[in-house]
C-alpha cells in the first residue's frame, strides 16, 4: 500500500526498475538506480543524526541530485524544505532559522554564500556538500553527497509514521512580509499527485519537462505525478525559450507544465517554437495567473494538436480547478471547475453559498487542504477555517482553505476570477509581500514613507509600483533606490515602476491607504 511520500518511487521501482526515471542533460537514471541513491542518502542522514520529523533543508538547483534529496529525506523520515535557489542569504536564513532546520543539503558555492548569516542559524548541525565541491571551514561537520548516494546503505530506514505526518514545507510569500511555511503531509501529497494524474491522464509512457522548480507546489508536483506512474522526468536549467523547445523535440516530451511568463517567452518567434513542432507534446497546463488571451491564442496556433489545460491553485491547497481543453473556445477566460475529489466552495461574507454571478471568496475542501503554517498558529486560523456549510451535528471536523481570492460563478457552474481580497502582489504566480519590498526600500536610507501595490501587467499578471516619500529637505535619486532593491531583492520582487511623491493618502487611523493608491491607478 502506497501512502507515504517516498513510496511513490518504491512503487514505480517495482514496477518499472530498469525505466528510465531521470534524465539532466546527459545524465540518465531508471528507477532502480534512483532508488540505490536516494537508500544511500538516507542511510547516510540517519547516520548522521537526522531524526523523525527533523527538518532538512535543500538549497539546490534543479538536478539529479536535488530530486535524490527530496526522496531520501523523506525515506529517511526527515521533512524536506527546498529553498529557491534565487533567493538572497539573508531569505534562505530566514526559512532555514523559521523552521529550525537540522541540516542543509547544498554545493560548496551556495554554502559559501551563506557563510555571513550562518551564525543566524542555531539549529543547523551539519552539511551535505555535493562532492564536485572542495570542504569549506566551518565550525559545522560536513558530509560529501557522492559518497553518501554510492555507498552501501548500512543503516536501515525502516518506514516511520502514517500518511498524516509532515513531510514537506514550501515557503510562501506572507502578508505581514515573511515568507511562511506551508505544512504538506504525506497524504496532501500523494492526493495532489493522483488527482492531477487523473484529469490529464497521466501514464508511465509520459515524458514530462520540468522547467518549473520544486519550490513551488506545481513545480513539485511535476516531479510526483511522474514517479507515482512510473513516467519519465526531463530537468533543464534553461534562460532563453528555445533551450526549452530543444528539449521538448530531443527528449520527445508528452507533457509540460509552466506559468504565464514561460508561455510568454514560447511565443516569442525568437523561441523557434513555431516552425519546431514538438512531435510528441501531448498536452501543456497553466498555472500562477490567467494566461494572456493573445499568447493563448499564439500556443493554440503553433501546437494544434496539443491539449490545453488552464488550471488555477495556491500552495495552501495545491490546485483547485482546471478547465477542460474542449471548453476553451466558449470559456477562454475561466478558471474552470473544481479538480477531482475537491468542492469548491463560493462563499459571501456571512459564510453562505454566493449565487451565480454573485462575487465571493473562493474556498476550497478537499484531500489537498495543507496542514498550516509552520510555527504560526495565527496565520492558520486565518486561512484554514471550520466549514461553514457542514451541519452542526458533525462539529469542527473539517478545515477548509480560504483562498482570498474574490470569483464569481456562472449557471453552469464555470468559475472566473475578480481580484484578491487582500494587498499581496501576484507576479509570475509568485506571491509578493508588499510589507517586504517596503521594508528593504527602508533599508536604503533614502526614503521617509514608502508603499508598494500591485498594477495590472499584461504578461506577468501584475508587476510591484513603489511610491516614495523623500527624506525631509532632500530629493531622491530613483535609480538608485531601484539599484539598491536589485542588490536585495530577488529578479521577480524589484519594483517595475517607482514614483516619487510628496504624501502618501492615508486612512483616518493614520495608515497608508492602499485602496486609494490603487484607485490613483485605476484600479478598483
Amino acid at each position: 500500500m502506497d501512502f507515504l511520500f517516498h513510496h511513490l518511487l518504491a512503487g514505480s521501482v517495482s514496477r518499472y526498475p530498469y525505466k528510465e526515471a531521470l534524465v539532466h542533460g546527459e545524465e540518465r537514471l531508471t528507477y532502480a538506480q534512483v532508488s540505490s541513491r536516494v537508500q544511500g542518502l538516507a542511510s547516510g542522514l540517519r547516520k548522521a543524526g537526522i531524526q523523525r520529523g527533523e527538518r532538512v533543508g535543500i538549497y539546490l538547483d534543479a538536478s539529479i541530485a536535488q530530486v535524490v534529496s527530496i526522496f531520501g529525506v523523506s525515506q529517511a523520515g526527515g521533512v524536506f524544505v527546498p529553498i529557491n535557489t534565487v533567493l538572497f542569504p539573508e531569505q534562505a536564513a530566514h526559512i532555514a532559522t523559521d523552521c529550525s532546520i537540522s541540516a542543509l543539503i547544498t554545493t560548496r558555492a551556495k554554502l559559501e554564500s551563506l557563510l555571513p548569516v550562518l551564525s543566524a542559524i542555531p539549529s543547523l548541525r551539519f552539511f551535505v556538500i555535493l562532492s564536485d565541491d572542495t570542504a569549506l571551514r566551518t565550525d559545522l561537520a560536513q558530509y560529501e553527497f557522492e559518497t553518501m548516494t554510492t555507498g552501501k546503505a548500512d543503516v536501515a530506514c525502516p518506514d516511520q509514521g502514517i500518511e498524516k505526518d509532515l513531510v514537506a514545507i514550501l515557503y510562501t510569500s506572507g502578508s505581514t512580509g515573511k515568507p511562511k511555511g506551508v505544512m504538506l503531509s504525506h497524504a496532501n501529497i500523494m492526493a495532489g499527485a493522483s488527482i492531477v494524474s487523473t484529469y490529464l491522464g497521466i501514464t508511465s509512457s509520459e515524458r514530462i519537462l520540468a522547467v518549473l522548480p520544486f519550490t513551488f507546489d506545481a513545480g513539485l508536483n511535476q516531479l510526483t505525478t511522474a514517479f507515482q506512474q512510473g513516467a519519465t522526468l526531463v530537468l533543464i536549467n534553461f534562460v532563453f525559450a528555445k533551450q526549452i523547445v530543444d528539449v521538448l523535440i530531443r527528449e520527445r516530451i508528452t507533457g509540460l507544465a509552466g506559468i504565464p511568463t514561460v508561455w510568454s517567452l514560447l511565443a516569442q518567434p525568437s523561441s523557434t517554437l513555431s516552425h519546431n513542432m514538438p512531435p510528441m507534446l501531448r498536452y501543456i497546463t497553466n498555472t500562477g495567473g490567467a494566461m494572456p488571451q493573445n499568447v493563448l491564442e499564439s500556443l493554440r496556433r503553433m501546437l494544434p494538436n496539443t491539449r490545453v489545460v488552464l488550471m488555477y491553485g495556491l500552495t495552501e491547497a495545491f490546485r483547485s480547478t482546471y478547465l477542460p481543453p474542449e471548453e476553451l473556445e466558449r470559456r477562454p477566460t475561466s478558471m474552470g471547475k473544481a479538480i477531482p475529489d475537491t468542492e469548491i466552495l463560493v462563499l459571501n461574507e456571512q459564510g453562505q453559498m454566493c449565487k451565480p454571478g454573485e462575487v465571493g471568496e473562493l474556498v476550497h475542501r478537499g484531500p489537498t487542504v495543507s496542514m498550516g503554517y509552520w510555527g504560526n498558529p495565527e496565520a492558520t486560523n486565518r486561512v484554514l477555517k471550520p466549514n461553514p456549510l457542514l451541519p452542526p451535528e458533525l462539529g469542527d471536523v473539517e478545515r477548509v482553505c480560504y483562498s482570498g481570492d474574490l470569483v464569481k460563478m456562472d449557471e453552469d457552474g464555470f468559475l472566473y476570477f475578480v481580484g484578491r481580497r487582500d494587498a499581496m502582489i501576484k507576479s509570475s504566480g509568485i506571491r509578493i509581500s508588499p510589507t517586504e519590498v517596503e521594508e528593504v526600500a527602508f533599508q536604503s536610507g533614502k526614503v521617509r514613507h514608502v508603499a508598494a501595490i500591485g498594477i495590472p501587467d499584461p504578461l506577468l499578471g501584475q508587476v510591484v509600483k513603489l511610491f516614495i516619500v523623500p527624506r525631509d529637505n532632500e530629493t531622491v535619486d530613483e535609480n538608485a533606490v531601484l539599484a539598491f532593491c536589485e542588490e536585495k531583492m530577488p529578479r521577480y520582487m524589484v519594483p517595475k515602476f517607482l514614483e516619487v511623491v510628496p504624501e502618501l493618502p492615508k486612512t483616518s487611523s493614520g495608515k497608508i491607504d492602499y485602496p486609494a493608491l490603487r484607485r490613483r491607478e485605476g484600479i478598483a
